[in-house]
């Protein structure tokens, strides 16, 4: 049985590199490429692949949240995360998101050729050191509104501009922050934006 691919990647060569060396394994084939991660979607309903690989910063949505949005929309489809970002955050919520494969793109096309053969099976793949990483470290201790105002204090230089941006009083937003800064060990709003993002958890 041939297993039917589809490719969501920004970066045009390499997508197209991944789809060349892809169409030289043996049972797989790539019946689409798209370069957004809002296109996912309708091209998994248009080629119905068996495995989608999805990149995770991409224009339009990135890629968790394009799984998210195929879990529902195209079912039958699993998908493979496949990013340069080593994060486990990133991996905590690719699996919350319903992924079912988790790469980093230097693995070489032979393992992410096997991988997509696991996935299409049934399998879980995960990065083996990721994987390790994640169960050591555990997932963010932030709570999801920390982590949101934490991600908009990453475009803002005041409290209130966070506060009108999500319609929150600047008092909670001070709150939230200093919260934040408290559970990741920082010393500065900035300190605890660069450790949370380091570790994938904000998105």
């Amino acid at each position: 049985m041939t297993i039917r691919v589809l490719l969501a990647e920004d970066q045009t060569m390499f997508r197209g590199a991944m789809a060349a060396l892809l169409s030289l394994e043996s049972g797989i084939e790539v019946v689409g490429d798209v370069g957004r991660g809002d296109e996912v979607v309708g091209a998994c309903q248009a080629f119905d692949p068996d495995v989608a690989l999805l990149d995770i910063e991409m224009p339009g949505i990135d890629g968790l949240e394009a799984a998210r949005r195929l879990a529902t929309a195209a079912p039958r489809t699993k998908v493979m995360i496949v990013t340069t970002f080593g994060r486990t955050g990133y991996l905590h919520a690719a699996l919350a998101a319903g992924a079912s494969g988790f790469l980093l793109k230097d693995a070489p096309i032979t393992e992410l050729a096997g991988a997509i053969r696991k996935v299409a099976a049934g399998e879980r793949v995960i990065d083996p050191a990721l994987a390790i990483a994640a169960l050591s470290e555990g997932s963010s201790p932030l709570t999801p509104r920390e982590a949101e105002v934490l991600a908009a204090a990453r475009g803002h230089g005041t409290i209130a501009d966070i506060a009108k941006d999500l319609y929150l009083s600047a008092g909670t937003v001070r709150n939230h922050l200093s919260a934040a800064i408290q559970k990741l060990g920082a010393r500065t709003r900035t300190e605890a934006i660069e450790i949370a993002q380091s570790k994938g958890w904000l998105v």
